[in-house]
């Protein structure tokens, strides 16, 4: 009994596993997640200093119209300065750590300095161009929470807390077999009713995107045989991908070969369209995704699917899409009963408004449409028609984070 889209993926994330927890250098960090909560162990910044170029000084003394002699000359990467004494000012550079009893810095731009001595032309409030201890972070603070996708920004924070190597969970080690025998490999000669395999390719090139390792078994042939030799490979994976063979026609034996191999199937066919026939199954703690054959179909359900859970298996805490309101700028026709998968174009009005449309020819055949497209909205099951100037949900294709996400 086919099950809805929602249903699909919640059974999905409920079932795959979380992989072991492995340490790697910093250096290597970026676009993985942290798998445990970062606690920081100090302040940061660790000591008063300076925001800017300029002088430390006393706001007691900065009175407009106020001549201070300039006493000291303050460095980033020089040890802590003494007492700042009274009526005085210390030059002072970005970073340099601000000497005892100052309060503030003037920048050098807005002081008239002349000789040794600077005048003061406006009034200096407490605080002004000072990075104070633990302004940004205090020790006992959780600065990165588990499940965080490590970024540049992150890396950065890691690295001023002296992080030389971080937590994060195993990458997933995915199989990508494709099935059928009018496949062929791009770099074998053309034959009568031959189709080239895109489908490795694609699903290769949409898992190298989010950082796990795709293997790719090549073409498994519609014989038993054939089938039973290379799924018993991709089985040995954390997670294992199929490509067509999944329908219910004479030479879609895939399932049938994965149930010889005592794999328990969790769904066969969704209320979706693209993507009807797709299978979730788990042989001990790996789990099996059985795409249609249709590239542009193995390509939606992957995004929709697959993607959300091989992220929760590397420990991400955000494994879904955000959805955005969108407004369509024509009407959408669709037969109920299924939810349908759309690819839109994506346009931003003068206000700011995102605005979306069919990218062409929704047929599974079209693949221009899928290279065209830069969003898929979610168009509900039980609708059969959308009216231009209608808000509906959309979300960007591919692992993109234009428009926030």
């Amino acid at each position: 009994m086919p099950i809805s889209f929602y249903e699909a993926r919640q059974q999905i994330l409920d079932t795959v596993p979380t992989l072991a927890i492995e340490r790697i250098p910093l250096f290597e960090a970026a676009g993985r997640a942290v798998s445990e909560n970062i606690i920081a162990a100090q302040s940061l910044p660790a000591f008063d200093n300076s925001a800017m170029d300029g002088y430390a000084v006393r706001t007691e003394d900065c009175h407009i119209g106020a001549v201070l002699p300039i006493e000291g000359y303050l460095l980033a990467g020089g040890t802590p300065a003494n007492t700042l004494n009274p009526e005085t000012a210390a030059k002072i550079m970005t970073g340099a750590p601000l000497p005892q009893g100052a309060d503030a810095v003037i920048p050098f731009e807005n002081c008239n300095a002349e000789q040794d001595q600077i005048n003061i032309l406006y009034t200096v409030k407490k605080g002004d161009h000072i990075r104070w201890t633990g302004e940004d972070i205090r020790p006992g603070d959780q600065i990165i929470p588990a499940g965080t996708l490590l970024r540049p920004a992150e890396i950065s924070l890691l690295a001023s807390f002296r992080f030389s190597t971080v937590p994060v969970h195993r990458r997933v080690r995915v199989a990508i077999l494709s099935t059928g025998d009018e496949l062929q490999e791009i770099d074998e000669l053309p034959f009568a009713g031959g189709i080239v395999n895109s489908n490795s390719w694609a699903l290769a090139a949409a898992c190298h995107e989010i950082g796990t390792i795709p293997v790719m078994l090549g073409i498994a042939r519609d014989n038993l045989t054939d089938l039973r030799e290379k799924i018993k490979e991709g089985l040995q994976a954390d997670v294992f991908l199929t490509s067509a063979g999944v329908s219910s026609g004479d030479r879609d034996l895939v399932r049938e070969v994965l149930e010889e191999f005592g794999i328990k199937e969790v769904f066969w066919k969704l209320k979706i369209k693209p993507g009807h026939p797709t299978a979730f199954a788990m042989h001990n703690t790996t789990p099996v995704f059985s795409l249609p054959g249709n590239p542009v179909s193995t390509l939606l359900t992957f995004e929709e699917f697959v993607r959300p859970a091989l992220l929760k298996m590397m420990g991400h805490h955000t494994v879904l899409k955000t959805l955005h309101r969108a407004t369509l700028t024509e009407p959408i026709k669709k037969k109920p009963g299924r939810l349908q998968i759309l690819r839109v174009s994506i346009n931003i009005d003068q206000d700011g408004e995102m605005l979306v449309s069919s990218a062409g020819d929704q047929n599974t055949g079209i693949l221009r449409t899928l290279v065209n497209a830069r969003g898929i909205a979610l168009l509900a099951a039980e609708r059969d028609f959308f009216a231009a100037g209608e808000k509906i949900d959309i979300h960007l294709f591919g692992a993109s984070t234009a428009l926030g996400y």
